[in-house]
């Protein structure tokens, strides 16, 4: 087996869902009950969601883990607030690495190495400007905007494909959509909440996961303290999810059904846009139109930089990995490429670096947004030639051979993902992020990184909202029943149209 391949299955997480029985349960009405709660989806939001209630006395819940980050976005900066997840990798021990983004970093262009670091600088600057800015508008509360109409308004233009290359790297990279299709407003915020420390956030430091044992260790480390084979169903994806009041049935995919008081949702934005889990009856229209006007982004990769970050619409984020027989890229641990196609393989990333797995040969790029899903629609083949063809631009001295290994996953596509993380559009309303976060009705919630107003799309919004959502639906289960989260009918504008 390959030194990639063995890293990539490493870095994978396996599929799970579930019930078991509850030390506190409601009563039983229709079905003899499986769990008191089925917890629904996976991931961080799963994993602390089971701990809550596991916490509470409240012992039923369903794990569906799907492959996460690997990198920690914002870990702790001095006396700062520390980032859940970073010390959830520090209390297992989890082997991470920082991630030097901004200080060690190549240039390119098409034509081979090319010096551009003062344009890459003039570039974090308007990003800096470009939040600052968008506070000034929530003092003032005026409108939102996409973030292109920030950086217009700052007067940041970029036109050569060195700058438009450098705003990639600063926006789209992070986000894995363009400024015109995001929210200037809240990815400012998101920016803010987690690596400023001025408001509250952990720090700018990135660290990625270096881990044999992958970033799925951490997870299973945690869910290891609490967990039971009782509670576990593995293998055993959803299909349809009846909501009654007084309580739920769940049908897998398999045709076997289990029956609780509540279920809990941590299913991915995508999955929920996409229709793939059938709710009966059908979700309301105020639930449906939150879930439709968020924006998932899919990432293709086997590892995200423990980046403890994530963001809402259906956008993709795609790592093409490559393994070679030796090293003849560049020394730094990162690269920039800068194409006349804004977003044609642009961000490059070495492995085969001292600081992480010298002499291993591998390097990777990432794409994201439109040209993620291109590339998807490509065969293996026809994305490595076109990779490799940036390669020997980028190099036109080296002799650049075909990799002996070759690896992108299809994220957006996969039905059990339908992508990586939310990202929040200039259209999206708090209050449409309030309805996101509601349950329906008292039996059915919903948890996860894009139900975080402040951390959506980071992997600390997942855990952050399986902590609280299910902390107020035990209290709901002790109280022998709520109304739960409070939803808005109708999402109106502040003034009518005037046409």
């Amino acid at each position: 087996m390959s030194l990639l391949r063995a890293w990539l299955l490493g870095a994978g997480l396996l599929l799970v869902a579930v019930p078991g029985s509850s030390a506190v349960s409601v009563a039983s009405r229709t079905h003899n009950k499986d769990a008191s709660v089925l917890i629904l989806g996976g991931g961080v939001a799963g994993v602390i969601a089971a701990r809550t209630l596991h916490a509470q006395g409240i012992t039923n819940f369903t794990i569906v883990e799907a492959r996460g980050a690997n990198w920690v976005q914002g870990t702790q900066t001095g006396d700062s607030a520390a980032n859940p997840i970073w010390t959830l990798a520090q209390k297992h021990g989890l082997h991470t690495q920082f991630n030097d983004w901004f200080g060690s970093i190549s240039t390119f262009d098409a034509h081979g190495p090319a010096e551009y670091e003062d344009v890459f600088d003039t570039s974090g600057d308007a990003y800096t400007n470009l939040t600052v800015a968008a506070g000034a508008r929530v003092v003032k509360q005026l409108v939102d905007g996409t973030a292109r109409t920030g950086y217009s308004l700052i007067g940041a233009k970029p036109r050569t494909a060195q700058a438009m290359a450098s705003e990639y790297y600063q926006f789209d990279w992070e986000y894995a959509q363009t400024p015109e299709e995001s929210s200037w407003i809240a990815s400012s915020w998101g920016n803010n909440f987690t690596d400023n420390t001025d408001v509250g956030g952990f720090g700018d430091d990135n660290r990625m996961s270096i881990d044999p044992r992958g970033f799925k260790y951490l997870l299973e480390a945690e869910a290891a303290e609490f967990l039971e084979p009782r509670q576990l169903r593995l293998n055993a994806p959803v299909r349809k999810i009846a909501h009654e009041p007084d309580g739920v049935t769940v049908e897998l995919v398999s045709g076997e059904t289990l029956h609780a008081d509540y279920a809990l949702c941590t299913f991915s934005l995508g999955v929920l846009q996409n229709d793939d889990v059938v709710f009966e009856p059908a979700l309301p229209q105020w639930k449906e139109e939150a879930i439709q006007s968020m924006v998932m982004v899919s990432v293709c990769l086997p590892m995200r930089s423990l980046c403890l970050g994530l963001m809402c619409e259906k956008a993709t984020y795609t790592k093409v990995f490559l393994q070679f027989p030796k090293k003849f890229w560049f020394d730094t641990e990162m690269a920039l490429y800068a194409d006349e196609e804004r977003g044609r393989y642009p961000v490059w990333q070495s492995l085969d670096h001292e600081n992480f797995f010298p002499g291993s040969g591998i390097v990777f790029v990432t794409v994201t947004g439109d040209y993620s899903q291109r590339i998807e629609a490509l065969s293996d083949a026809q994305v490595q030639e076109e990779v490799l063809g940036v390669l020997r631009a980028m190099h036109p001295n080296a002799t650049v051979p075909d990799p002996v290994a070759f690896h992108f996953a299809r994220w957006h596509s996969d039905p059990l993902f339908r992508g990586s993380y939310s990202n929040w559009p200039s259209s999206f309303f708090s209050e449409h992020h309030q309805n996101l976060r509601a349950n329906v009705g008292e039996r059915l919630w919903f948890a996860g990184e894009a139900t975080s107003q402040k951390y959506f799309g980071f992997l600390h919004g997942a855990y952050f909202e399986g902590l609280e959502v299910t902390t107020a639906l035990a209290e709901c289960i002790m109280a022998g029943g709520c109304l739960g989260m409070e939803h808005v009918p109708e999402v109106t504008d502040a003034r009518p149209y005037q046409i």
